[in-house]
């Protein structure tokens, strides 16, 4: 009976985090499929098997061709300076467009991961990323700005150390943030 009761457990250590991933890219493309095929129905009244998908991701490649001219550069341009106008629109576009640019933009920001000490000879650490290298804005010449993602959560905290308590870490960011996100399980390897 152990026998069967560790195969289960090792069968849901593996299934879970595969069917969770795959459940959650299912749903996404689906309800895209799902948005854009009811579009397409009563725009052309002809229904299409996956041309949501086919649809999204040539919109993004569209939207992102554009942007690389001068015309389409201009005109996100004045659609961001819209969005940074609003006042309540502008906190969610600006929060997402940063997160977005810190992961795959080209200010990436997650790609000094640093161990910080909590306090001068302390032997706690905590990982994070420096985000900001200059705090001269703030009065604070000798002090970076560190991002300490939270784990199992998509949130973080930005903590002010002084630059003698940084210490740059030898490993990919991607492996620092999984190690990070994973509460210390996973070495993003």
């Amino acid at each position: 009976m152990k026998k069967l009761i560790d195969y289960f457990i090792k069968g849901l250590l593996i299934f879970v985090p595969i069917g969770l991933t795959v459940f959650l890219l299912i749903w996404a493309f689906t309800s895209l499929d799902k948005a854009f095929r009811g579009l397409l129905r009563g725009l052309v009244g002809i229904d299409i098997p996956a041309i949501g998908l086919l649809l999204t991701v040539a919109l993004i490649t569209m939207i992102g061709f554009l942007a690389s001219n001068f015309l389409g550069r201009r005109f996100f341009e004045l659609i961001e300076k819209i969005f940074r106008g609003l006042p309540l629109v502008k906190l969610l576009y600006s929060a997402v467009k940063d997160m977005i640019e810190a992961f795959a933009g080209e200010k990436k920001s997650f790609d000094k991961p640093v161990l910080a000490a909590i306090a001068p000879g302390s032997a706690v650490k905590i990982v994070g990323f420096i985000t900001r290298e200059s705090l001269e804005n703030f009065g604070l010449t000798d002090y970076v700005a560190v991002y300490m993602p939270q784990s199992y959560n998509f949130a973080g905290n930005v903590l002010l150390f002084p630059k003698e308590s940084i210490t740059p870490l030898k490993v990919e960011s991607s492996q620092a943030m999984a190690f990070i996100v994973s509460g210390g399980v996973s070495c993003g390897s």
